[in-house]
């Protein structure tokens, strides 16, 4: 390595003395040659101070015969035309040719062009790179995460409602980020990582926007699929890039977005057993986490939809140490998420937040705000001067039945059979105890498929369900068949949702929740959770029962869906004049409210 050193380091002496020697040579021959007017050298010429000319194509050099006093040697003049140097020679002036020089238009002549075609060549090949998902050769190791701080977020935790122990949890790591030496004052350090578990639409992104401009600290938001590109280790090295741009910012949030299309579980869903660029990547992330200091202010956080699918090793203590649950809000929180959407249209004083929170049982924060846009587009569209409860209940129908279809024309059979079905389902809600109260009837198609619809409003949370209540609901549920049986004699399609979601129920009852006497108390199927390398085959369950249990779990179901039929007819005919004039006032109507129908308001217990 040393021989290698001197050599270069004597080549470069070498071309140092030769540029030495070239400079001097070159001012030696300036100083011993003078330029002159043509005319002066035609004096010189007949005077016969020339001893030697040399003639070029556009100057004349000529030598002395004996130096001037300057010191000069040679004269060089530019060559004119003998015949106009002839016809000046005869007026005492000094002439001289002049050679214009074309050095810039020769450069340009040649590096207009070449910048031209390099410049389209350019933009073609980036364009193309913007389109893949590229950008600049140069940045393909860069992280693509935008950085938001406060201003920029305009979030705080006064704007996200409904997750009250979410905020609490993450109210902490703001804390750590405004004062870190007082928080670990006794020795306590901040997780090294934050995980945010729940449903889509809950508000994890929002929550964590909420920390930045709570604290009042840059933002790094990225999505777990941008560091995944179609070139082998740019992953890690975003991932590298990403945590230096934050400790230079320090102290900051990193924050990871739908996580699980980085840190899936390796080894998962490769069916070919090559090395997946993915896993790279989520191992320069884990290396990542185990040299992540957080008191130098850095705090990492991710959301989540799928925590089932999620490495292992990415969820052990030491790299993300919490896991916050960010699920749907209960009435409470529904009611304090309208609050923050709401004050942001213009609303009539009679509406009762209350009274929607209860009728949204299971809606997120996402869908409560696209509740509110809904209702006030509606009250726009109808030319209203502010948002009103009919409004809002017209705006449920609209994102949990679909839009109506009015141009779909049902013929009157078609029409009568609708109406039937809807008031059976309707009729036997009213008839059991503890069933969600009917809100609306209406025999308008809405949505892909259906013909019309019956809705339930419920009136409480509700977190546990016992055996006679999942069979009361599998009656409502059969109430629209058991109407066409009794008043046509036949059955049609329209229950084919009804059928779905009742053998569900039943395969529910008897194979989790252990509620049939004669299979037992005995989980047959484990809970559904996603499949690892979905997309690439079918789900596979394992079957871990017999044949002679397979039979006796089908037997089981039938009998819970034909006693749940039975009792539907049973009590509809019983009611069969209230099932009748209702149907007719139906059709005539095509939809009645609670009002309309007394009888909603009675509840029997059968």
């Amino acid at each position: 390595m040393d021989e290698k050193k001197r050599q270069i380091n004597l080549t470069y002496a070498m071309l140092a003395i030769l540029m030495v020697l070239a400079f001097q040579s070159w001012w030696a021959t300036t100083r011993q040659v003078e330029t002159v007017p043509y005319s002066q050298f035609e004096e010189m010429l007949k005077h016969g101070e020339l001893e030697q000319i040399r003639i070029r194509d556009r100057f004349i050099e000529g030598k002395l015969k004996s130096p001037q006093p300057d010191g000069h040697h040679y004269v060089i003049t530019t060559r004119v035309d003998p015949v106009f140097a002839e016809h000046l020679a005869q007026y005492d002036v000094d002439f001289t040719g002049v050679v214009e020089s074309t050095v810039l238009r020769d450069l340009l002549s040649w590096i207009l062009p070449v910048f031209f075609f390099v410049a389209i060549w350019m933009f073609v090949i980036r364009r193309m790179a913007e389109k893949q998902g590229l950008g600049g050769l140069m940045s393909v190791g860069k992280s693509h995460a935008k950085v938001y701080v406060e201003t920029s977020t305009g979030v705080t935790f006064a704007d996200v409602a409904g997750v009250d122990e979410a905020k609490a949890e993450l109210k902490e790591v703001v804390d750590f980020l405004g004062a870190p030496q007082e928080y670990g004052r006794l020795g306590a350090r901040v997780p090294n990582g934050v995980l945010l578990v729940g449903p889509p639409g809950t508000g994890k992104t929002l929550l964590a926007r909420a920390v930045a401009g709570q604290a009042g600290v840059p933002f790094f938001s990225i999505s777990g699929s941008e560091f995944v590109e179609m070139f082998v280790g740019v992953g890690a090295a975003r991932v590298r890039d990403l945590f230096e741009q934050a400790h230079k910012a320090a102290p900051a949030i990193i924050f990871i977005d739908e996580l699980d299309a980085l840190g899936r579980a390796r080894g998962i869903g490769n069916i070919t057993g090559g090395h997946d660029e993915k896993e790279q990547t989520l191992n320069q992330l884990l290396a990542e986490l185990d040299g992540f200091d957080p008191r130098t202010g850095v705090v990492l956080l991710a959301a989540t939809n799928r925590p089932e699918v999620l490495d292992a090793a990415l969820l052990r203590a030491g790299r993300f140490d919490r896991q916050i649950l960010v699920d749907r809000p209960d009435k409470l929180g529904r009611i304090q998420i309208l609050e923050v959407h709401i004050n942001k249209i213009k609303r009539a004083t009679d509406i009762n937040l209350e009274h929607i929170a209860s009728i949204t049982t299971g809606f997120t924060g996402a869908d409560l705000a696209n509740l509110v846009n809904e209702a006030a587009l509606l009250a726009t569209r109808r030319r209203g001067d502010d948002v009103t409860l009919n409004d809002f209940n017209d705006a449920i129908e609209r994102i949990v039945a679909g839009i109506e279809k009015r141009s779909r024309v049902l013929n009157e059979a078609e029409r009568r059979t609708v109406a039937y079905h809807e008031m059976g389902h309707a009729l036997v809600a009213a008839s059991l105890p503890g069933m969600d109260p009917v809100h609306k009837i209406s025999i308008i198609p809405r949505g892909i498929g259906a013909l019309g619809y019956t809705i339930q409003h419920p009136t409480e949370d509700r977190f546990l369900m016992s055996r006679q209540t999942l069979r009361d609901k599998m009656s409502v549920l059969m109430g629209g068949r058991a109407a066409e049986s009794i008043v046509f004699d036949e059955i049609s399609t329209g229950a084919t949702d009804d059928l779905d979601k009742i053998t569900e129920i039943a395969r529910h009852m008897v194979m989790r929740f252990g509620m049939d006497d004669d299979i037992g108390q005995v989980v047959y199927d484990q809970a559904k959770t996603s499949f690892l390398g979905e997309g690439l085959m079918p789900e596979v369950r394992a079957r871990n029962y017999s044949e002679a249990t397979a039979k006796a779990i089908d037997a089981a179901v039938k009998t819970i869906v034909s006693a749940a039929f039975e009792r539907a007819k049973e009590i509809l005919v019983e009611r069969r004049e209230e099932l009748d004039s209702s149907a007719i006032l139906l059709l005539q109507k095509e939809t009645l409210t609670a009002g309309d129908l007394p009888w909603l308001g009675n509840v029997r217990k059968t």
